[in-house]
């Protein structure tokens, strides 16, 4: 069977190579993270299991696929992986669930923690006003409200490691039971009261339809706490140009971002990513040494197992 690794990047493929490197398996590795999308295409056309990150698998791709039996996406977000395509076209289609839900929790802690204590630009503050804060608004957690947007893995370990630091945090999900929300200690709320009650607003749901510019110009007019926002999810989630706006105009107090609509960010987003008030850092919320080493087995042995006709808990559409 041909096994092609879609969009590399990642220091070290040895697990992969151990497990598709003896037996009736070939392994290719493309050499670029993106790129063109017809020469991955013709990079792939031959095989039976692709491990991908971020090109785009649709229909389109899939009718080119001579032999192929099953696409793993290496990560829990799989908006760039057509699944019902993948169904008609035979295709199973599979995700890593779970592997990074410490990071990704921890990640967004680290940036709400940074935001509330106005650690924008450290250095500057350090030279030009020692011993005075970088602003006004500096304000503490144990009083406020924290909305979560998305109470899945994520969504609910960081309810968990968040409590003690909030005065209550609140949830928007329609998808979780009313159960789901007991076992969190998050207050169900609709997505409205949520933007309106919260101070600080973190975002861990799917890059769906439904989801995408989810927080756009209305959303940020209706927040009534001038929340800091927080998104380590996906950037489509966010429209880039409305809450850039919102940081100018105050309706915000400020963001702390890992995702973005373009990626890697171009000159286009310098306005947001260099906004005084906005504390950015480039997709890396997934990553610990544990979490890396997981997600690149799972994934590795999640599309062993599809290729060998197994069923998995991974799997999109069994």
């Amino acid at each position: 069977m041909n096994i092609v690794i879609l969009d590399s990047g990642y220091d070290s493929y040895d697990f992969e190579k151990s497990i598709f490197t003896e037996g009736d398996f070939n392994l290719k590795i493309h050499p670029s993270y993106k790129g063109d999308k017809a020469g991955k295409i013709d990079f792939a056309r031959e095989a039976h299991g692709i491990l991908v990150r971020h090109t785009v698998i649709d229909a389109e791709f899939l009718s080119e696929m001579q032999n192929l039996i099953a696409v793993v996406r290496y990560g829990v977000g799989y908006d760039n992986v057509d699944v019902a395509a993948c169904t008609h076209y035979g295709v199973k289609a599979a995700n890593v669930r779970g592997y990074a839900n410490h990071a990704v929790a921890e990640h967004a802690l680290a940036l709400m923690l940074a935001c509330t204590r106005g650690l924008w630009n450290p250095h500057k503050q350090l030279i030009s006003a020692f011993a005075s804060p970088p602003a006004d608004d500096i304000f503490e957690l144990h009083d406020k409200v924290l909305g979560i947007i998305g109470l899945g893995r994520i969504g609910s370990e960081l309810a968990h490691k968040a409590a003690p630091l909030f005065g209550k945090i609140i949830a928007c999900d329609p998808y979780k039971p009313e159960e789901h929300f007991r076992k969190t200690g998050a207050v169900r709320a609709i997505f409205a009261e949520l933007i309106q009650q919260s101070d600080v607003i973190s975002i861990h749901c799917n890059l769906t339809p439904e989801t995408r510019y989810l927080l756009g110009e209305e959303a940020f007019a209706g927040m009534h706490k001038k929340p800091v926002i927080i998104n380590t999810a996906r950037g489509e989630i966010i429209s880039e140009k409305a809450l850039l706006n919102a940081l100018v105009q105050g309706l915000v107090h400020s963001a702390g971002l890992d995702v973005f609509e373009d990626e890697p960010v171009t000159a286009a987003q310098d306005a947001l990513v260099k906004h005084p008030r906005t504390i950015c850092t480039g997709h890396y919320a997934w990553y610990s040494n544990r979490a890396i080493n997981e997600l690149q087995k799972r994934a590795t042995l999640n599309l062993y197992h599809l290729l060998m006709g197994k069923t998995i808990d991974d799997c999109l559409n069994p």
